[in-house]
């Protein structure tokens, strides 16, 4: 059995990389293809050594460009890796314009594709990347979901076959990378555990809309006044905040350089609580057993929100928001929304099984 996985952006490498030493425990080969969507791949040397990160076989060097040549020009360049290795599937992940390329490109030469992180909707529809999932999951055979919900989107649409509920494979790194969390972040601004907020604020809605990002940021500063704000400030963050004026909000708060992961993750597992519009962090901080407030209008992780676990904030209520945080207790069942850590053994058993099952007709 010979599979190709298509990545293009630093979240999927992370989760090829998980499924990467499932399926070498399998004995199945895999070919890695990069479209080189994203070209930053700025991680820490414990990634490399507890992953085992390998080089990709094939570099595309797509770059950057509109959402029609990057899809475009990824379509064009993968199928000609496709026609040369001669496949029997195709592996996808997420939503970016990466993922809808190689799914068509697997359609059209009619080999099977499997897209890893199925399921997931979000409000608006017509932004790129639930475009890009919602085309995806149509094309595919199999369909991977990170939880119930997804797998509950998908019936939705009337697609039952070949969809599977495995769990996040975020969670699967998340347990293996837990032992080697920073804390020195804590140690370095005399920080005490759960007397802290971190805070991340980057979607261009927020950042790019001066009086969201001003009331964003009073809502901060009146927070901060209370307890302690850390911010790992993103580039185009601080760059509005001061092209808007608006640093005269931020005195109180403890702005800090954006961190990696490893650090983040020992700074939030650490707080009382979070506040993003990161679809990541938001599921991380859960994992780290913290709540979050989400300055999302949606979010694509509505287990969280409908459980009562993290809550939506208009960019003027995370004060308020603040308040249900730290006074509400949680009825909802919240544990083992994403699975138990094994996502990436259930999709390399799955795709094996079907594969070995049709080698008999």
């Amino acid at each position: 059995m010979k599979l190709i996985s298509l990545i293009g952006a630093r979240p999927q490498i992370i989760k090829e990389a998980i499924l990467n030493q499932e399926l070498e425990t399998e004995g199945i080969e895999e070919i890695l293809v990069h479209s080189g969507q994203h070209y930053d791949f700025n991680m820490s040397d414990v990634f490399f050594k507890v992953l085992n990160i390998k080089k990709a076989d094939y570099n595309l060097g797509i770059g950057s460009g509109t959402h029609a040549e990057m899809t475009g020009k990824t379509m064009i360049e993968f199928e000609k890796v496709v026609l040369k290795e001669h496949p029997d599937i195709i592996l996808v992940y997420g939503d970016t314009n990466t993922t809808l390329a190689g799914a068509l490109v697997g359609s059209k030469l009619k080999i099977p594709v499997a897209h890893v992180e199925a399921g997931i909707r979000q409000e608006p529809k017509d932004m790129p990347e639930e475009i890009n999932r919602v085309l995806t999951d149509r094309i595919s055979k199999y369909l991977f979901c990170p939880s119930k919900l997804a797998t509950n989107n998908l019936k939705k649409e009337n697609i039952t076959e070949g969809v599977y509920f495995t769990g996040d494979i975020m969670y699967d790194l998340f347990l293996k990378m837990k032992p080697h969390f920073d804390e020195s972040i804590i140690n370095k601004f005399n920080l005490e555990e759960n007397k802290y907020i971190v805070t991340t604020i980057h979607r261009d809605f927020n950042t790019d809309n001066k009086s969201n990002l001003e009331a964003i940021l009073k809502e901060l500063d009146k927070i901060s006044k209370e307890i302690k704000v850390v911010f790992p400030i993103h580039p185009r963050t601080k760059k509005q905040t001061k092209k808007f004026d608006l640093e005269q909000y931020t005195k109180n708060i403890l702005m800090i350089e954006p961190l990696d992961y490893l650090s983040m993750m020992g700074l939030v597992q650490k707080s009382l609580f979070v506040i993003t519009d990161s679809g990541g962090l938001q599921k991380e901080a859960y994992f780290a057993g913290k709540r979050a407030i989400v300055v999302m209008p949606d979010t694509g992780w509505r287990e969280l929100t409908d459980a009562g676990w993290n809550i939506l904030s208009r960019p003027d209520e995370i004060k308020d928001k603040m308040n249900c945080v730290i006074n509400d207790t949680i009825d909802s069942k919240v544990e083992n929304i994403y699975g138990d850590g094994n996502a990436g053994k259930k999709i390399v058993s799955y795709i094996l099984n079907d594969f070995n099952s049709s080698l008999y007709f």
